[in-house]
């Protein structure tokens, strides 16, 4: 059964009802799209009773159909919910309600009316207390007890890690910055063709490819970041897996750096973490995220000015190789 916003809500009907996932008299009225996604097949059902997200996985990347990727990293983010022990992390999750694994279907509350927080890459600032919650939130994802048969997730990591420790550093993968931006091309050459800067990065890479003990969320970034007056919620950890905290920190560092320009966030981020971090191996994962995400493929929707660009670039790669 494959489901998108063409399919027929009678269908849709007959596919639940099938499942068992209708409550009594339920009956769906109308389908429409909640948010942009990226990986996969999202749609927001209303019924006459309540409202429900439903989420499928395809073997591509549903915004990039020429990309393939593993179909079973729905079936790790069921897991992850269901990992998931603490009460204080589950109210800034959605509730798997149901899981399809044949289909490979996930069933989630729909939390409403929210928005991502790509936003601020525009207004070029965070609140203290929304940083304070980000970090306060993937703490308490850190100490989620996982099990030894957690799945590794390794498919999905093998596309990332080309994503984010590879392609963006070749000097000739395909992808045009020129088409971003114009100039951006000749700013990226610099970076591509420094090779201890590749060592570095490399190095790293496979320190993401390797099995570690902490519960990732794996795609830490504003758009996995939702908001709803001042709550806060997570949604899509289909990229989680066991490794390292700093990885998830660094991540979520570069994205405010990037949003704010503002390097003293990497230092305020970690300190507001505490204990347990290695810094050294959370600014080189900050830099790279900052880095792939100016001149990888994976762009972000946000406007900065060449010179600005080239001022994130070189920062980065000063905190790669220092």
């Amino acid at each position: 059964m494959l489901i998108d916003l063409k399919t027929p809500v009678s269908d849709l009907q007959r596919y639940l009802f099938t499942k068992g996932w209708l409550q009594e008299n339920e009956q769906l009225l109308r389908t429409e799209k909640p948010g942009e996604g990226n990986m996969n097949v999202v749609i927001r059902i209303h019924s006459n009773l309540r409202t429900f997200i439903l989420k499928q996985s395809r073997p591509f990347v549903q915004k990039y159909q020429e990309v393939k990727a593993p179909i079973e990293r729905v079936d790790v983010e069921y897991e992850f919910y269901r990992t998931i022990t603490s009460n204080t992390l589950k109210t800034h999750l959605p509730e798997a309600l149901a899981f399809d694994k044949n289909d490979h279907v996930l069933m989630l509350e729909d939390l409403g009316l929210c928005d991502d927080m790509t936003f601020i890459y525009e207004t070029k600032k965070v609140a203290h207390t929304t940083i304070g919650k980000l970090v306060d939130i993937l703490k308490e994802l850190h100490k989620t007890p996982i099990t030894k048969d957690f799945p590794d997730n390794y498919e999905l990591r093998k596309l990332n890690h080309q994503h984010i420790f590879v392609l963006p550093f070749l000097t000739d993968n395909g992808f045009s910055l020129n088409e971003v931006q114009d100039g951006l091309q000749a700013l990226s050459e610099p970076f591509k063709t420094n090779e201890n800067l590749k060592k570095v990065i490399g190095d790293i890479g496979e320190k993401y490819l390797s099995s570690g003990q902490i519960l990732l969320h794996g795609d830490y970034y504003p758009g996995s970041w939702m908001t709803n007056n001042d709550r806060i919620h997570i949604i899509d950890p289909e990229f989680c897996f066991a490794g390292f905290a700093e990885f998830d920190v660094g991540v979520m560092s570069a994205h405010i750096i990037m949003a704010t320009m503002n390097f003293e966030y990497l230092e305020s981020i970690c300190d507001l973490y505490g204990t347990g971090l290695k810094y050294n191996l959370v600014k080189k994962i900050t830099a790279i995220e900052i880095m792939r995400r100016m001149i990888g493929l994976a762009q972000l929707p946000i406007t900065r000015r060449l010179d600005e660009k080239k001022y994130l670039l070189d920062v980065a790669q000063k905190l790669i190789i220092s």
